[in-house]
């Protein structure tokens, strides 16, 4: 789109199906590395990538020609696909449905790069779910408990 300029900063977040924990530290590497080529092939910029056994982080630089939603969808779909094809987890893979997305200013951005960084420490402090409905409520967003991502029973 020619005369379009924008500079739109995104953390994506979401998580496993039932939150299960089958992101393996022996693999998450790979995986980030993934995702990081699908979004780079949609023409988006991979600021910070990061995954917990449970959860991922993505940070993008996020372009206009592209909707957020179709491109989270793609990026699930085509992730789950490859995680099953290289036979990583035992048990079935799949993503929980729905994601979070934020935006930050420019400033905060190597804030945010750090932040997501340092998952593993900050987890030690806090749950994934805790977090987020933490983050839900400081960016004001309204949110029902019945929809935050299921655990399985």
């Amino acid at each position: 789109m020619p005369n379009t300029y924008t500079q739109i900063h995104i953390q994506i977040v979401f998580a496993v199906k039932y939150r299960q924990a089958l992101i393996h530290k022996s693999w998450n590497a790979r995986l980030h590395q993934f995702i990081t080529g699908i979004i780079q092939s949609n023409r988006h910029k991979v600021l910070q990538i990061n995954s917990m056994p449970d959860h991922i982080h993505i940070f993008i630089g996020l372009r206009p020609h592209q909707s957020l939603s179709s491109l989270v969808q793609n990026v699930k779909t085509e992730s789950s696909k490859w995680i099953k094809t290289e036979k990583f987890c035992p048990s079935p893979f799949a993503w929980q449905e729905g994601f979070g997305a934020f935006s930050y200013t420019k400033k905060l951005v190597p804030i945010v790069i750090r932040y997501i960084q340092n998952q593993e420490n900050h987890h030690r402090k806090e749950s994934f779910l805790e977090e987020y409905k933490r983050t839900l409520t400081l960016f004001g967003i309204d949110w029902e408990e019945p929809y935050i991502f299921h655990h399985l029973d």
